[in-house]
Parts: structure tokens; sequence; C-alpha cells
């Protein structure tokens, strides 16, 4: 058995008005037969970096949204994941925060190689849209975690 990198992650629930959060849809080029999920925005946090500093550079880079680092506010949510992706395993912990705004649309404005074929697109969906889906989205306890908050 493999043992798991260890990995920090800073992730966002970003919601607009309307209570629709913004989702990634992405794959494991590495593993097409895994087929696709959908995820928060987020992502590694590189070292000497805060979870709130990764979230904003995050945001950044995958919707074009710039925020400043205090507009994150407190850790909402925490979690322990393990996934496989790349050909490795991982064991990552999360800390997602929690970021109201209008709706937009994102544009990535730095994507590396791999998140260039890993990243299929962004839709932001409701809460009804979320609870009748038959697709995987990530964290699996996001219906709870969004209705806490709401």
């Amino acid at each position: 058995m493999t043992v798991p990198l260890e990995r920090r992650a800073a992730r966002v629930l970003l919601v607009d008005g309307e209570g629709r959060i913004l989702l990634q849809n992405c794959c494991d080029p590495s593993d097409p037969a895994a087929g696709s999920w959908w995820n928060t925005m987020g992502g590694g946090i590189d070292p000497g970096e805060s979870p709130e500093q990764a979230a904003a550079r995050e945001l950044a880079e995958e919707t074009g949204l710039q925020v400043a680092v205090d507009e994150l506010g407190e850790v909402v949510h925490r979690r322990l994941t393990e996934f496989p992706f790349g050909g490795d395993h991982y064991r990552q912990s999360e800390h997602y925060f929690l970021l109201r705004t209008e709706a937009f649309d994102a544009v990535p404005t730095a994507h590396s190689d791999l998140e260039l074929v890993a990243v299929l697109g962004t839709r932001w969906w409701t809460v009804e849209e979320l609870r009748a889906t038959a697709e995987r989205v990530y964290p699996e306890e996001l219906l709870e975690v969004l209705e806490r908050l709401a």
C-alpha cells in the first residue's frame, strides 16, 4: 500500500446573491475512466502561505476574482480527505472559507498545464440542483455545509 502524500488546501464556498455556489468541473487526465466531478474553488497551500492567502490566490487563478485576504473571514468548515490524482494518492487537510459575491463569469488567469486539461469548466449551482444531481460533488457534505451557513 502506498503512503499518501500529505497536502494542505484552502477552498472557497463562493456564493452569489441568489444562494448559488460556483463549482468547477474536473477530471483526472491520468485516469479517464474515473469520469468527472464538481468541486469548490481552491487548491494547495504553498510553503509560507496561510490558508487565507492561498484561498485568495486560488480564487484569482481559477476565477479571475481578486479579493483581499481579510474579505475571507474565518474558516467555516474543515475536512480531511484522501483521493487519487495524477497517479499519486493524497491525504488532504482542507480549510473552507465562505465568500458572498455577485454572480460573474469565471475566467481562469493562471492555470497550470495540468489544470488546463483537468478543469473542464465552471457553473453556478442552486441548492435544489445540488440535491437533484446524480453527478459527483465534493465535498460530499457540501449541501449540509451550505444549509448551515445560509
